[in-house]
């Protein structure tokens, strides 16, 4: 009698936790997630910032609140996600690991695309133009002295951590200093996206004409190039210099300086332990960003002159930017939505993927 009361009992408890189960709603599945770091004022009507255009144009009307990041994310009803992070890379990877931990959303098969704003260098690329990245280097890790105190043999008062002298051979990064992206999958996005139009105007081959550099005087185009990632704002044609060899020494002569901005080592430091974790694909990552102002002075103009021109909505090309972000960063969106069960399934340059640099 006994050992039927426990049985009894136990298919009591096996039926409640079955009931507790179902009751428990699945995870959304999430298809593609877009990244912005900044929005001026509202997520629509108003000015706009990196949020904006998505939300407006994609219909991401659904709203999940994150209280354990810096902004409620945002969804349609087709499986594509929008987060906005904050400015820096703090914000960034604090964001980041909340929303990928978030237990109401399932990112094992997601696309992560960044798509933001950045400083360009006018040596490869042009206001309004779209680069995407391979390679994205952090440039706040470092040791600095005053640029008043360099050694006259120094081309830089910036060290890498633990050397003696600028660029001292081997490169050792640390943890979160460089990312090597999917190479398949970033050439796959620009040859996607390669063709697409983006406004140029007369305000824009003003601003162009009074800078030097190979790239300066082109209209705006879709292009691949290398990142470097701070919190750090720096401007004027040395820092340009500093990056372009900094980009080099970590990426060991692979990477092409092309943009700055900064949160993404943040965000990509983040996305790699969510990988490792098993909550996110590291191979399915992506970086674009746009030029909305140069990294250096125009002819005739000091640095310091120049940096005080560099604000967010006083950019030359702060609105296409803006436009060219959405655009073609959609572009790579509507492509992987429209065909989800293709690339739900098969990561493209799965084979070309390179885990992330320690």
């Amino acid at each position: 009698m006994m050992m039927r009361a426990r049985s009894f009992l136990s298919f009591l408890i096996l039926i409640a936790l079955a009931s507790v189960a179902a009751a428990e709603p699945k995870p959304i599945v999430v298809k593609v997630v877009v990244v912005a770091m900044f929005e001026v004022g509202a997520d629509t009507g108003d000015q706009p910032g990196e949020l904006q255009y998505w939300v407006e144009r994609d219909h991401l009307d659904r709203v999940y609140p994150l209280a354990s990041g810096h902004h409620a994310v945002r969804m349609n009803g087709d499986g594509e996600m929008v987060v906005l992070t904050g400015q820096g890379t703090a914000h960034a990877a604090a964001t980041i690991m909340a929303v990928g931990l978030d237990p109401r959303f399932d990112l094992t098969h997601a696309y992560w695309i960044v798509a933001g704003i950045a400083g360009g260098s006018p040596d490869r690329v042009s206001l309004g133009s779209a680069v995407w990245a391979r390679w994205v280097v952090d440039g706040d890790l470092g040791y600095e002295i005053d640029a008043r105190e360099i050694p006259p043999d120094w081309t830089t008062g910036y060290l890498p951590l633990r050397k003696s002298r600028p660029f001292e051979e081997p490169a050792a990064p640390l943890e979160g200093q460089v990312f090597e992206l999917n190479r398949g999958l970033a050439e796959w996005a620009f040859n996607l996206t390669k063709a697409t139009p983006l406004a140029d105007s007369d305000e824009l081959k003003s601003i162009r004409s009074n800078f030097d550099g190979a790239a300066a005087q082109k209209p705006p185009l879709v292009t691949m190039g290398d990142e470097v990632s701070s919190s750090r704002y720096w401007h004027g044609k040395q820092f340009d210099a500093w990056a372009t060899q900094w980009m080099t020494y970590f990426s060991n002569g692979q990477g092409e300086f092309a943009s700055t901005a900064m949160e993404d080592t943040g965000t990509l430091l983040s996305l790699q332990f969510l990988a490792n974790a098993r909550k996110i694909d590291a191979r399915r990552i992506l970086v674009l960003r746009t030029v909305s102002n140069f990294d250096r002075e125009p002819r005739g103009m000091s640095a310091a002159d120049s940096l005080a021109t560099q604000r967010i909505g006083k950019y030359g090309a702060y609105l296409p930017s803006l436009e060219a972000a959405y655009t073609v960063g959609h572009t790579v969106v509507n492509e992987l939505l429209t065909h989800w069960p293709k690339y739900e399934q098969t990561v493209i340059g799965a084979d070309q993927a390179t885990p992330s640099k320690p």
